[in-house]
């Protein structure tokens, strides 16, 4: 009864309409309603036969409004109605949406019965809670990966990005988080996915149980730009709920470089003039608006999200990958060479960064991680004199050192997709092969940190 009441008051009282002025590829011009508009705004056109398409306003010009669909134009034409939607788009979501896979607009996909609204209105478009209100980071957040878990350890709020090239091993990566991490909820942006791969996914590596406390918010390769970009402001929107209600939330979003994609394409449509590798100045606003989303909230709840950034050419140096470090509180980098030869994750321990590190450890724990981290980079900087056979034995004591501890380093890094791994065994091990004392009450939660850097 009270969602039949609910949806009773979202009727408007009146409608108003424009009509379609001119098509230019997948921009349609409206006339007549330019006053009644703004940027983001809804409109429904409606097609020869009466259905419906939505699109949104993406620009003006010349007394007219600039609009993109949310699918195709078939049965759009001259003279079509366009009727004025809302504003500010919104969503009704509501807990029992848990287990279930959605659309960019909040449609069921998964051959379910229709969602239960709930009667809060949560903007698609939020802002990020205030600085000054917003808490802090939280204790140690338990992810499942021992080598995140041990050298780049991830606190309840924080952001992290996974930055690689394609086919290095990040969906895995991503599967393994959403099935290990140990949070109340996980809410799942798959944006720009093969449409092959989003089963997969759900079936194999999400599985019933990680289904049940998850939302999957899809938005495949084929689909129009604004659905990949409104996928990821859906995503957001469904954290940003549940950590309202004081639940931990865990974030995934693949991938970011995806949503800069998509709005690029957006403001290229527009006549947006593009910038640094012909993604446009808007696609630079609106990451941080997107990133910042997620963190603590304003009460008991956080939302730490894990972010994958798809470098184009192995750059990691690119504008998207660039900008998106800028925003976040680390990242992982996945590399190439160590995925060819064999060892996954491929997680370049030396190039990645948790800035919560060393304040949410204890003493004996920086102690360990400090140690192996010198070993590891003792070992890189002499890698390609040892594969070629160029250093003799006795020449350095500390590469001699070195040399001693990678295989059992190498083999502690690697890690199984169907094996998981907590925070206290990922230091235990890694204490058993330095021969160091392994933590006692390390494990213990660290008052709240602020940046490590």
């Amino acid at each position: 009864m009270h969602g039949l009441i609910s949806d009773l008051k979202r009727i408007p009282p009146y409608r108003i309409y424009g009509r379609v002025a001119a098509i230019q590829g997948l921009l349609v011009e409206v006339a007549g309603v330019e006053r009644r508009l703004s940027i983001g705004a809804r409109v429904h056109l409606m097609r020869r036969d009466n259905s419906l398409i939505d699109s949104e306003v993406v620009g003006f010009k010349a007394n007219r409004a600039l609009l993109m669909p949310f699918g195709a134009l078939d049965g759009i034409g001259m003279g079509s109605k366009a009727l004025v939607g809302t504003a500010d788009p919104v969503v009704y979501p509501d807990a029992s949406w848990l287990g279930r896979v959605v659309n960019a607009l909040g449609e069921p996909i998964d051959g379910g019965p229709p969602l239960h609204h709930g009667l809060k209105a949560c903007s698609l478009r939020a802002s990020p809670p205030r600085a000054h209100e917003r808490g802090r980071v939280g204790g140690k957040l338990d992810l499942g990966v021992r080598a995140i878990n041990t050298f780049l350890s991830c606190c309840r709020g924080q952001r992290m990005g996974i930055f690689a090239g394609s086919g290095v091993g990040k969906s895995v990566l991503l599967s393994m988080l959403a099935r290990y991490t140990a949070s109340d909820v996980n809410v799942i942006g798959l944006i720009g996915e093969r449409g092959r791969e989003v089963q997969e996914f759900i079936e194999d590596d999400l599985g019933p149980e990680g289904l049940a406390r998850s939302i999957v918010i899809v938005s495949t390769s084929d689909e129009p730009a604004l659905m990949r970009r409104q996928a990821a402001y859906m995503t957001l929107t469904l954290a940003e709920y549940f950590r309202d209600q004081g639940k931990q939330v865990l974030c995934l979003m693949d991938s970011v470089t995806r949503f800069a994609q998509a709005q690029r394409e957006i403001g290229l449509s527009g006549g947006e003039p593009p910038a640094a590798k012909g993604y446009t100045p808007t696609v630079f606003a609106e990451l941080p608006k997107l990133l910042e989303r997620a963190g603590p909230g304003t009460g008991g709840g956080a939302i730490t999200g894990l972010f994958t950034v798809l470098v184009e050419g192995d750059d990691h140096n690119e504008p998207i990958a660039d900008a998106v470090r800028g925003i976040l509180d680390g990242h992982i980098v996945l590399e190439r060479s160590i995925a060819e030869r064999g060892r996954y994750p491929a997680i370049n321990i030396l190039r990645s960064i948790s800035r919560t590190m060393p304040g949410c450890n204890n003493e004996e724990e920086n102690a360990l991680v400090s140690r192996a981290r010198e070993l590891l980079a003792a070992y890189d900087d002499m890698a390609e004199m040892i594969r070629i056979g160029a250093y003799r034995e006795g020449a350095d004591p500390r590469i001699d050192e070195a040399i001693r501890y990678q295989p059992a380093l190498e083999a502690f890094l690697s890690q199984r997709k169907d094996e998981p791994a907590s925070l206290e065994e990922g230091y235990a091990r890694l204490a058993e092969i330095l021969g160091m004392p392994a933590p006692g009450a390390g494990m213990a939660e660290p008052p709240p940190t602020g940046d490590g850097e």
